[in-house]
Formats: C-alpha cells, structure tokens, sequence
C-alpha cells in the first residue's frame, strides 16, 4: 500500500510530464480532494496509507487531468469571491479576473437594488452580488439551460431562501421584463479566430458558446449596449468585463449610445477589464420603441 507522500510525488511527476505549469500545487489539491484532507497532511502525516479506494480515485483525477480536463471540473468547485461555486463542463470556470468586475459594481450598489447579470454561466456574479448586499434582488439569464441548472444549484447552496432572485433562459434580453439599476455582463468576448489558440483546458473542456464573441469579439457588447437602455432605470449602470484590448471599442459603444461617464477600469496586472457608465435619467428608453 502507498502511503500518502509516494502518491503525491508521483501524482507531481506525471503532471509535471503532462506539461501542466502548477504540477506540484495541482496534484496536491487533488490528493487533499480526493482523501479529504488539507495541506497540512502532506508534512505532518506523510507516511498515511491511502486505502485501494483513494488510491484508484486520485489515479482517475491525475489521469483526467494529464488529458488537460480542468482541476475545479474534476473538482466540481472552484472560489470566487470567498465563496465555492460549483461547476462542471456547462459552464466557464469562475475567474480572479471577473472579481475586478464584481468590485466595480458593489461600488455602487446600494441596498434594495435590482440588478441584471446576463450571460450568467454559473451564476457567480449575480450570487455574489446579492450575498454581500442587503435587500438587493436579482435576475440572471442565460441562454443555455445546462448553465442555469448549475446556476440554480449555486443560488440554493449560497444564497438559500431568504434572497429573491431568479434564473432565465434567455438570450440576453429576450425574456427579460422590468427595469434594473444594474445591468452586469461577463459575456463572450474572444475572437472567433482566437478559440483554437486557446489553452486547451479553455478550448476542449469550456463551452465554446460561452467564449465565441463573432468575428471581432464585439457581438454581444453590440447587443447588450444597444438593448441596455430599455431595461435600466434612469441613471442606471452597465458593467461589462472585457478581454484587456478591448476598452477602447467597447468605450466608444457605450458613448455612441449615450451613456455618460463611461470608465475603462484596469485588473491587477495593469490590463483593462471593465468598462462602465451609467443611463442619463433624461434618456430614459420604453421597450419596444
């Protein structure tokens, strides 16, 4: 029987094989998933003994994860804003990037709010926003209802009875009544051309539906600027995360369609992320005209 040290290290060597760039912190993470343990098991009780059943679980994984399957969809989780979402192969894992854009909005949010997060995916915008607010209501859509199962899942785990929202199958606007305070989006942004150059964790295990933006990348910012004015309330905001060369066009949609103060706001790393700006009461929009 190996025990808990030798199954690490040769978990490590075949990551490392594989060409994965975190061999070491991966193959420790799927030991600690695997036998329910924590990092401290690796220095303090080394010398454990994994039982057949463990030992044949973290096999599967590292195998899994040597054909480049992602870590949180072996998984099924990953952390987003302090909190652990689930995921699976319907839905893009949640990205330290898109924090940045979660922060931007709760800048601004203010208790009793209504808020808009479309193309919600796994539901980790909208559901962080509503747990860290008071009184603040939701609507996210999606056009796939792969996603909003996990979505749905995600609300009832995280946010429980006591938050109203709700989770639509739309394409963008489509189904979508009333107006919002906020309108958020982490929508489909890469370059058509771009997918297949792609790491292939991204490019063969996430949905290329929730990646394709159309030729420039731009289609659905098009869409959202253009349909955003129906359905925000006066002075309300648009918030879209953005790929980092990206500010400027998607700058100048939102001017060219009269929002007013429109910012690019820029990650950690220095990249824009965000753009934003909020409706002018006075150009208030009524659906359909």
């Amino acid at each position: 029987m190996e025990n808990y040290r030798n199954c690490y290290e040769k978990g490590w060597n075949l990551l490392l094989e594989a060409g994965i760039e975190e061999a070491a912190l991966e193959a420790r993470l799927l030991l600690e998933w695997v036998c329910g343990t924590d990092r401290n098991t690796l220095l303090a009780h080394g010398d454990r003994t994994l039982s057949t059943g463990e030992r044949q679980a973290y096999e599967e994984a590292i195998t899994r994860r040597r054909s480049r399957v992602p870590l949180q969809q072996i998984t099924g989780c990953q952390a987003f804003m302090g909190l652990e979402f689930q995921v699976n192969g319907h839905v893009l894992v949640p990205r330290q990037d898109t924090e940045i854009l979660v922060e931007e909005v709760m800048r601004e949010l203010q208790d009793g709010m209504r808020v808009l997060d479309l193309c919600t995916g796994s539901g980790c915008i909208l559901i962080s926003l509503l747990h860290y607010s008071n009184g603040c209501t939701g609507v996210g859509t999606d056009i796939s209802g792969e996603a909003l199962a996990v979505a749905r899942r995600n609300g009832a785990a995280l946010l429980g009875a006591e938050k109203e929202y709700a989770f639509l199958e739309s394409d963008l606007f489509d189904r979508v009544e009333g107006r919002y305070d906020v309108i958020v989006s982490n929508p489909p942004y890469i370059r058509r051309e771009e997918i297949d150059t792609l790491l292939p964790e991204v490019r063969d295990h996430e949905p290329r539906m929730a990646l394709d933006g159309g030729v420039d990348g731009l289609d659905f910012y098009r869409r959202i600027v253009a349909g955003s004015p129906s359905y925000l309330t006066g002075g309300g905001r648009l918030y879209l995360e953005i790929g980092w060369d990206q500010g400027d066009a998607v700058q100048e949609l939102l001017l060219r369609q009269g929002f007013r103060e429109v910012n690019v706001v820029q990650d950690y790393a220095g990249l824009d992320r965000v753009v934003c700006g909020y409706w002018p009461i006075l150009n208030q929009h009524i659906p359909g005209k």
